[in-house]
């Protein structure tokens, strides 16, 4: 049995930036708050929280004052910037730069499309973090698309101006994409120009992922992906190990790793979310290491 580990998994820049400015704050102080988890992955924010760092919500925010807050690699809306300047919070921004990017670019283009009566429409998971950011560079006005249904919240006598969140799959934006051109039905000469502009901003360190991750999946008779129930990018980047490898299993930690999926000769490979850690998928390869011994010394 052979277990590999795949090192193109693990944190993308974004959050490896992020935890990186934490652990350096939290050298200097025995506290630092967080606003919202700082990676969707809970055994690296119990990691974090046994060196002092404690999530709070935006409710909680607003009764802190004088001290200093980290907001993570999603970004945020600039409500919280509001807050944190009247309650002499000190902001650690870990936003990613690409999520930054993002978030300007959707501003210039709501004001752009306030101009002629437009849309700003947000293909992503309504709720998620990034896209609540996303959302208040518009006065929360943007329309939040997940599906297909949601597509009848968009008035398609009105200019529509599309982006996606970073990490939504590619393959779903274009889908989402080619409904919204269809639905603007006898305007669709015009579509191009005047009626709809569609913007890819999904994460190319994300949306690469995924041709590797297939190409993993199928060089191993059995694929573990390690990811917390809570990254939307782990979902997709499942997904794509299960179309590819039936024998794909989606765990959070080693606790779930189950023997029975095994057979002795079997090519084992070890791969995660961009909110994975290395460390995490490491440590299933060692508890699948461990169990094959003991089951070795036992025959």
């Amino acid at each position: 049995m052979k277990v590999t580990v795949d090192q193109n998994s693990g944190y993308c820049f974004g959050v490896e930036f992020a935890i990186q400015m934490a652990e350096d704050e939290m050298e200097q102080a025995d506290k630092l708050y967080c606003l919202g988890d700082i990676v969707h992955n809970d055994m690296e924010v119990k990691r974090l929280n046994a060196q002092g760092l404690r999530i709070i919500d935006h409710e909680q925010l607003r009764e802190l004052h004088d001290c200093k807050v980290l907001i993570r690699a999603h970004g945020e809306p600039p409500e919280t910037y509001s807050i944190a300047l009247k309650n002499n919070i000190e902001l650690i921004d870990a936003s990613c730069p690409v999520v930054l990017k993002l978030q300007n670019r959707v501003r210039h283009a709501f004001e752009k499309m306030n101009k002629k009566d437009g849309q700003v429409v947000i293909y992503g998971k309504k709720g998620h973090a990034e896209v609540i950011g996303l959302s208040g560079q518009t006065g929360n006005s943007a329309i939040i698309v997940t599906d297909e249904s949601d597509l009848d919240k968009i008035d398609y006598t009105r200019p529509v101006s599309l982006f996606s969140q970073t990490t939504k799959s590619t393959q779903g934006f274009y889908d989402i994409k080619a409904k919204i051109e269809n639905r603007f039905g006898d305007q669709s000469q015009v579509v191009a120009e005047e009626c709809f502009d569609a913007h890819d901003s999904i994460c190319r360190q994300v949306s690469n992922r995924e041709p590797r991750m297939e190409k993993f999946a199928k060089e191993h008779d059995v694929v573990l992906f390690v990811s917390g129930k809570k990254s939307s990018n782990g979902k997709a980047l499942y997904k794509v190990c299960k179309t590819h490898n039936d024998r794909s299993y989606f765990i959070e930690n080693s606790s779930e790793v189950n023997p029975g999926w095994f057979l002795e000769d079997d090519s084992i490979g070890i791969c995660g979310a961009t909110s994975t850690p290395m460390w995490l998928m490491e440590d299933v390869a060692r508890c699948i290491d461990e169990t094959t011994k003991k089951s070795v010394e036992n025959a």
